[in-house]
């Protein structure tokens, strides 16, 4: 009798996890790079593909795609083929046992549109026996145990969802999302240092580098000097204003969708979620946003705001729980359905 392996997975935008019942976890960048002629295929050591930050280091010699935008799959042939390689890639990093039984939580975007979850279905059945998709917020939900008239904001770098949190499976009603994520801060920091700089040279990459390194919203950060070509000389810019700015532009979209998921909600119980605010995903690491953020709420009646110890991993980490505790006759189900749909 093959092994049964569970797997929690986070497919995001920018990094991809995933957390396993046999104790794995990895993530990688979600970037496939793919050889664009025999000269590229040589520099990849004659690899047809490749992966993550590899990938993005060799942009120029391979066909670059990021198959998530905004928090779905693009709608062309490209966004699916790397969907598949991604998802199969980053199980193959998980090492799982040869001919073992694969059951999977795949945690997606709040309001992923029934398109972009049945392409992830679609490519991860190859490599899983059966298949959840769910929220990524309630995932990350779930793996803390906050069940109860909570208010979970998983900050991606396409979209910031967020999901209400209240004893049940979350409902389309339960769930906003926005698109001032980590990708719209790389370019409005961008535009901001242009704007203020306009004889440096430097690309988005560049910026989300330093984003990645010094984003914070406090008003006591130390300088963030960064360093640009000018007409090729290497030179220094002080560019502390610009990522405050920047980081700054998350707060009020993300506060305002928050509200009005708390002002919809049971009058009850609305004040005690907003006492029950969790940050997870990338863009919680911003120094000082969960500060930030209740200073915001002081308007709508105060509120509190706490971020996750582990971000990289608190979705595929929820998505495995979910995995382990599904009843055996759910994922049977599946499988049986997928064996009439064949």
């Amino acid at each position: 009798m093959s092994e049964t392996v569970y797997v929690g997975m986070d497919l995001g935008t920018s990094r991809t996890s995933i957390t396993t019942s046999t104790g794995v976890r990895t993530t990688v960048w979600s970037y496939v790079g793919y050889a664009q002629d025999h000269v590229s295929k040589k520099l990849l050591g004659g690899r047809d593909k490749v992966f993550g930050e590899e990938a993005v280091q060799n942009r120029m010699a391979v066909d670059l795609v990021r198959p998530l935008d905004k928090g779905v799959i693009r709608e062309d042939a490209n966004a699916k083929r790397a969907t598949r390689d991604l998802i199969e890639h980053i199980l193959e990093q998980a090492n799982i046992p040869s001919g073992s039984t694969v059951y999977g939580v795949i945690g997606a975007p709040a309001e992923a549109s029934v398109g972009s979850k049945a392409h992830i279905l679609e490519a991860a059945s190859e490599f899983m026996d059966s298949i959840i998709v769910c929220s990524e917020p309630f995932s990350v939900a779930y793996g803390l145990d906050f069940l109860s008239d909570t208010l979970v904001i998983d900050i991606g770098a396409g979209t910031v969802d967020l999901c209400r949190v209240h004893g049940t499976m979350p409902k389309a009603d339960d769930q906003r999302t926005h698109h001032f994520g980590g990708d719209a801060i790389d370019q409005r920091l961008f535009d901001l240092i242009q704007e203020k700089h306009p004889e440096a040279q430097f690309s988005v990459n560049m910026v989300r580098e330093i984003k990645e390194n010094f984003a914070s919203v406090g008003r006591q950060q130390d300088a963030v000097m960064a360093t640009f070509p000018v007409k090729g000389k290497p030179t220094e810019f002080d560019i502390t204003d610009q990522v405050r700015e920047a980081c700054m532009g998350i707060v009020q979209p993300t506060v305002e969708a928050l509200q009005d998921l708390i002002a919809t909600y049971d009058p009850e119980f609305q004040q005690k979620m907003r006492n029950h605010v969790l940050l997870g995903g990338g863009g919680s690491q911003i120094t000082g946003l969960a500060r930030a953020m209740e200073e915001a709420l002081v308007e709508y009646g105060g509120g509190k705001v706490k971020a996750v110890e582990e971000p990289q991993y608190a979705g595929s980490n929820g998505a495995l729980r979910i995995a382990l505790d599904m009843p055996e006759e759910f994922w049977k189900e599946f499988m049986d359905n997928q064996k009439e749909n064949a």
